[in-house]
Parts: C-alpha cells; structure tokens; sequence
C-alpha cells in the first residue's frame, strides 16, 4: 500500500492509509471517487461524519500543493464540499480542524492569475459557502481569513465560474452581520465590489447571489452612493483625469449597477424597502444624466444600448418609476415609500421630467397628424429632442403616472405647471415606445382622480375644442365630460 502512495502527496503514511481504508481501495484516486459517491446522500454524509473522514481529507488536501496533484485537489474540495452539505457535524468539524486557512492555502498555491485552474477556486468557493451556512461562528472564520485580501484577488478573476460563488460566500458571510456589511462598503471592502462588478459586466453571472448581495447594499443599507461612486474610479486609473464626484461621465459598470437594482426592483416590487436617500441619489444620477439628451440621434434600441450614459438614464427612470409604484401596492403602502415619493416631487422630479416632455418631438402618431409650416422649424437650437433610446418616452410618463397616484399635491403640480394637456398627448401609440398609450391613460386617470380643479381644466379644454386638435381626435380617443357632474375622462371613440 506504501508504494501507491504518490511522492508529491507529503500525507503522512498513517492518514493514507486511513483513507485507502476507509474506502476499501488500493489507489487514492479510486479512494476519493467512492468517497465522493456515498457523500451524494445525506445518509452518506452522516456515516462518513461518524467515521471522521472529513479531517482525514484535510490533511489530504494540506499536502497537494503541487502543480502534478491537482487532479487530487480537485477532488479532495469536492469531496469536503459535499461532506459539508448541510451537515452540522461536517461543518464543524472543518472549523476544528482549520479548515479554512488549509483552503486558503491551497487556493493561493494554485494562484489567481489567467493559467489558474479556477474549477479549484470554484470548488473552494462552494466549499466555504456550505461552510459559512452553519452559522456565524463559521461564518466568522471564513471572513477573518480571507477579507479582505483574498477576497479582492479571486474577485479579480474575469470568470463566471468564480464569480457566482464568491457572491454566495461574501453573501452569506455578511446576511445578518451589519459589522461585517460595514467592513464590506468600507475602504477595503469596495474595492471587491467593484471588481466583483466589473467581472459579471464583463461576463455575466448565472446565479442570483450577486443580486442578492446588491440588494443587500443598495437597498437595505445606505451604501449605495459609495459603491456607485467606486465604480467611477476606474476612468481616472485609464488615464482620464481627474474625476469630481459631479462629473457627469459614466462608466459601463455605473450602468450595470444600475441594471441589476432595477431589475430586482421590479421583481420584488411588493418586498423590497429603500430609504429616501437612495430614491434622491437616483433622481440625482437621472439629473446629471439627462444631458446626453442634447447630443444623441434617433436610437431605435431598447435598454442596454450598449452606451453607458443612456443606460445610467435609462435605468435611473426604470427604477424611480417602481420606486413611485410602491405606494400604490397592496400592502405596500409602507411610510417609507411615501415619504419617498414626496421627497422626490419637492427635489424637482416632477418638473424635470415634465420639462423633458416638452422638450421631445410629438409621439409618432402626432407627428403624423401635424402638418408641418414652412417656419414650425426655425434654427438648430428650436430643434425638438429625440428619444435617445427605445422606451425613453415612456418610462418619462410611466414615473410621472405612478407619482400622481392619489397624491393631490402632484396633481396640482401638473396643473400649475401646465402640464395637464402635455400628458393627454401621450395617451399615444408609438413605435419607439411601447405602451406608450397605456401609461398614458393610467397617468390622466390619475391626474384627474378626485381633483375638481384638473378636472374642471380638462373639461374647458374640451368646450374649447382644444383637447381634440389633432393631438387627442386623431388617436381614437375623446374626453367626454358628464354634463350633470362637468367631470371628465378619456373613453375611447369606438
């Protein structure tokens, strides 16, 4: 049995032994893949855990430092990360034993640079994530060994495969630990964020552990805005300059942040809480993104356009418009998200987005229908905007319909802003904005509900015979005004 024993396997013959033994086989090799046959189960498990064969693989693992063994590595992790499948006496036993400084080695040997074997440092990663489950004991050893050092080197790796993992590991590590969330959007805990987001821009991700841990950042906890900012330093380390935190440059990984929060957003729209900064540092973003507005043609795609700049706009109106919606969700209607919404009205939410209204050619339909003078189009300057992405009209009406939502004191705002009748030209079809009308519908029904006055200026409007001129005639749609009540509302023609 000695001679089966391979030179650059250092174990100590004893421990071989235990192991060939435990496994009624003649080579290591043999060993390991039954081993890892019976830890499939979770009675295996238990019985491998009875005869502590974890810390025998540890020892193992201790000594395949070698290029030549890593076939062995491979499979010793594999091995440990079943046994620590949700089996408390496994996972504990790790701990004991020292297991997570043993990976820790046997990662760093292996090295984080483009020739690593990243199946080791993802089988390491899913091994101290089953770890980091057990609770926060072991949760504690996995973060004191490898942050914040260890972390920011695997976080390096531009590989999905490593990617997913680690956000399980710092996921996990940090759910329930307001400390170690801290550490983690602190000094040295940003850094790994951000490659962490430069990875998954650059390749993607296949699980949801990295919107978890967003999540977990952004909306749960204040760090947001430091983490967003992180993301802008990249473009002073290429060589461009000094970059103020107001300056209104954006990076590709600033609008992928943004990507995931709104994504997440609109899946849990009925879950998630946010606080007032975070719905005021995105209408801030939305601010200082809007001035790309002025230097774009016709964009016939949707979102991502693959700009960074029209993404970060894209993607700040997407999230203000489900951040307005929370307030009008079942049993949403959380303090927070109202005091939200009318923390976003008094910073000029409403007038920007109404003043971007004005400034965007007619819907398709509208543009049609109006028959160009010869002096409609005077010098460059009085050139109306165009969208600058497929879409962008509409998210415009989606924010501004769910901040109207039984909110008076928007309501009065349209109207005093004379925007009562600029809404009703976007209950319009159009081809660079899918539902584009209905938005535009839901919006007039909630300007108009319960308020007299918008009512009563609709309804002059429509005795003026201003409503129907061809903005709103020519979409199929009428404002019919109840002559009892002198209430109006859009019906459709037919």
């Amino acid at each position: 049995m000695e001679d089966t024993l391979s030179p650059e396997v250092s174990v100590p013959i004893s421990v071989f032994q235990q192991i060939l033994t435990s496994a009624n086989s003649s080579t290591l090799e043999e060993t390991l893949d039954s081993l890892l046959e019976n830890s499939r189960t979770v009675h295996g498990r238990s019985d491998l855990a009875s005869k502590n064969i974890l810390s025998l693989i540890l020892q193992l693992t201790e000594s395949l430092s070698n290029p030549s063994t890593r076939h062995l590595l491979f499979s010793s992790l594999k091995l440990l990360r079943n046994l620590c499948a949700g089996e408390i006496a496994n996972q504990t036993s790790f701990i004991e034993h020292n297991g997570v400084k043993i990976v820790s080695i046997a990662l760093s040997s292996m090295g984080f640079g483009s020739e690593s074997d990243f199946g080791i440092v993802r089988m390491g990663l899913q091994l101290l994530g089953n770890v980091s489950l057990a609770g926060e004991e072991h949760q504690s050893h996995v973060w004191d060994q490898f942050f914040p050092v260890e972390f920011r080197e695997i976080a390096k790796i531009r590989r999905q495969e490593v990617c997913d993992p680690l956000c399980m590991v710092i996921y996990t590590c940090c759910n329930g630990s307001y400390e170690r969330v801290g550490e983690l959007c602190g000094v040295q805990g940003l850094p790994i964020l951000a490659e962490i987001i430069r990875t998954a821009s650059e390749v993607g991700f296949g699980e949801d552990w990295l919107k978890l841990l967003l999540s977990r950042i952004c909306f749960k906890e204040f760090h947001f805005l430091p983490l967003f900012f992180e993301l802008h330093l990249d473009v002073a380390a290429e060589g461009g300059g000094d970059i103020k935190y107001g300056d209104d440059r954006f990076t590709t990984e600033q609008a992928f942040l943004l990507s995931i929060l709104s994504e997440r957003l609109n899946q849990r729209i009925d879950e998630i809480t946010f606080s007032n900064d975070f719905a005021l540092c995105i209408l801030g973003i939305l601010k200082r993104a809007v001035g790309v507005i002025d230097s774009v043609s016709r964009n016939k795609s949707g979102l991502p356009t693959g700009s960074a700049a029209i993404d970060v706009l894209g993607y700040s109106l997407t999230i203000l418009r489900d951040v307005c919606a929370q307030d009008g969700i079942g049993d949403s209607k959380k303090e927070g998200s109202m005091d939200a919404v009318n923390s976003l009205v008094s910073s000029g939410l409403v007038e920007l987005l109404l003043g971007l209204l004005r400034d965007l050619e007619p819907p398709e339909i509208i543009r049609k229908s109006i028959k160009q003078g010869e002096n409609q189009v005077g010098k460059n300057y009085d050139l109306p905007k165009v969208c600058p992405y497929k879409g962008f009209r509409r998210d415009i009406v989606a924010v501004i319909g769910n901040c109207l939502y039984r909110k008076k004191n928007v309501q009065d705002e349209v109207r005093n802003r004379n925007g009562i009748l600029l809404l009703m030209q976007q209950c319009a079809t159009d081809e660079d904005n899918p539902f584009l009308r209905e938005w535009g519908i839901w919006s007039v029904r909630n300007l108009l509900e319960d308020n007299a006055d918008n009512q009563r200026e609709v309804a002059e409007l429509e005795l003026q015979g201003s409503v129907d001129v061809p903005e709103i005639a020519g979409l199929g749609l009428r404002v019919e005004v109840d002559q009892k009540t002198r209430r109006a509302k859009l019906v459709n023609l037919s």
